[in-house]
């Protein structure tokens, strides 16, 4: 796990909600304080869809949604003239992603080992960090995961041209 600062606020929050960006992370959940407080479940409430429906959307093997499905009410809620107090974003990759992501980094573990491979933004007190984190479905005392998971954050940030400093 590793702590970044995003030092470029408006540039961040910018590729965030108004670029496809963060669009292939799944939402986990959003917190956003803006006035009110408004919290953000992205888990998909399969009882609601048919299995046809979520084939249609793209869900089919998903837990929660993409961003790109609720970025715009993420924007909407964000939006105006004054920066929300406080937001928390908690993004994981997809089950493709996760799947690629394992196989890129050579990993010797499955999918089915861990629970999570996420991303966290998290806008306090004026500062605006992301930190990362690896969940585990089995006991393991091997960190080479996390620590290439690290790794291949921050080479995202840096091709996406949003600055940072570890903390």
């Amino acid at each position: 796990m590793i702590a970044l600062e995003l030092v470029d606020v408006k540039n961040f929050m910018n590729k965030l909600l108004r670029t496809e960006v963060f669009d292939h992370f799944l939402l986990q959940e959003a917190t956003i304080i803006n006035g009110a407080s408004f919290v953000i479940d992205g888990h998909i409430k399969k009882e609601l869809y048919t299995e046809s429906e979520l084939d249609e959307m793209g869900l089919t093997g998903y837990s929660a949604f993409p961003f790109s499905m609720v970025r715009t009410q993420c924007f909407d809620l964000m939006k105006g003239k004054r920066t929300p107090a406080y937001f928390k974003i908690v993004f994981s990759l997809s089950p493709e992603n996760l799947a690629n992501t394992l196989r890129q980094l050579n990993s010797s573990y499955k999918p089915e080992d861990l629970s999570g491979i996420f991303v966290n933004i998290k806008y306090q007190n004026q500062l605006l960090t992301l930190t990362t984190g690896v969940s585990y479905r089995i006991f393991s005392t091997d960190k080479d995961l996390d620590f290439q998971w690290d790794e291949l954050v921050k080479k995202f940030l840096k091709k996406q041209e949003i600055p940072f400093e570890e903390l």
